[in-house]
């Protein structure tokens, strides 16, 4: 199998497009994992062109700005997505009014926090959905650690995962964005990652 993902990361590289619909073909239980950041609708909307079904996971934090809730909520309506929310097992009112703001990212209690918003509603979409193929939207020039990842690769428990802008720029997913009329959002802020550069530890891990 190994051989055949080295041969797709060559193939398909710089072909979005037929790289979606190879990964389709490869599995019965695909899903996209969004959140809303810049340039999101790049992925949503290749992904929904070939399966306008597929389920779009959101592990919504409660911790997004006004204007990502309002994008989310337009996009949402715009592509016709089939959402799936998964939400932290206590609402940010619930774990604030116990232990105040979010914690900083030199705070020790950060990892737990992170663990808390972000990690265990992903682990828990994985154990509910049992997908056997991921799309994400990373690319490479977001943090050292995504330029040393492949565009297709398959973690230990077998799940496909699959990065088709990995190799796209910010000017690529621009372009892409105005030629298909759809809409960005740049007031984005993530609690777990807080700076731009910082991996959150999800893609580490999975």
């Amino acid at each position: 199998m190994s051989s055949t993902l080295e041969q797709i990361n060559r193939d398909f590289a710089n072909n979005p497009q037929e790289l979606i619909e190879w990964a389709f073909s490869q599995g019965e239980r695909p899903i996209c994992t969004t959140n809303f950041r810049p340039f999101e609708a790049v992925i949503l909307h290749m992904v929904t062109q070939v399966r306008p079904d597929i389920p779009i996971v959101w592990m919504d934090s409660g911790y997004n700005t006004e204007a990502t809730y309002q994008f989310a909520d337009a996009l949402i309506q715009r592509l016709n997505l089939n959402i799936v929310s998964f939400l932290p097992k206590r609402t940010r009112a619930h774990r604030e009014a116990l232990e105040g703001p979010m914690p900083g990212i030199d705070d020790p209690r950060h990892d737990a926090f992170t663990q808390e918003v972000k990690l265990e509603p992903f682990e828990r979409a994985l154990r509910e959905m049992q997908p056997d193929v991921w799309f994400t939207a990373l690319r490479a020039e977001d943090t050292p650690e995504r330029a040393k990842m492949q565009v297709v690769s398959r973690n230990s428990d077998g799940l496909l995962k699959v990065a088709p802008l990995l190799q796209w720029t910010a000017k690529d997913m621009y372009y892409y964005l105005e030629a298909h009329d759809l809409p960005n959002n740049f007031d984005y802020f993530d609690p777990t990652k807080v700076e731009e550069k910082r991996e959150c530890g999800l893609h580490l891990q999975h």
